[in-house]
């Protein structure tokens, strides 16, 4: 039986959970093709990105787009390595959010001639709702 959440939570206070916050539907992923500026589709409040494994460079950075109907330009995105970094310095951020897209920058952080960033890696993302103001 799936389970169902409010869709508005409306309090005054401090919301807590001991399940933790989320989202229930969690199964969407996508694998990126070609290379690691290959941009991918996946329409999800939340999912998974396989990137590319193309091998990037001690201290480089490869941003791709991920278009996405569910983002909206006044949201949060945000994101976390599941898996697959081989460096150690791997990080990924968001460089922008617009309406239906963002863009993810995975940087490789190791000291010049250190490891190249030769992974297939696993980012997490949410969408967290957020209405600008008018």
């Amino acid at each position: 039986m799936p389970r169902t959440a409010p869709t508005t939570i409306h309090h005054p206070h401090r919301i807590t959970s001991e399940r933790g916050l989320g989202y229930l539907d969690y199964s969407q992923a996508v694998t990126q093709q070609t290379n690691r500026t290959t941009g991918v589709t996946l329409n999800a409040l939340a999912g998974a990105i396989t990137t590319n494994n193309a091998s990037l460079a001690a201290e480089g950075s490869a941003d791709f787009v991920v278009t996405n109907n569910k983002v909206e330009i006044g949201d949060v995105v945000l994101v976390s390595i599941r898996s697959g970094s081989n460096g150690g310095g791997t990080i990924v951020s968001v460089a922008t959010v617009a309406a239906g897209s963002f863009t993810i920058r995975v940087h490789n952080g190791n000291v010049a001639a250190g490891t190249a960033e030769t992974g297939a890696i696993i980012i997490n993302f949410a969408i967290f709702k957020v209405t600008p103001p008018s």
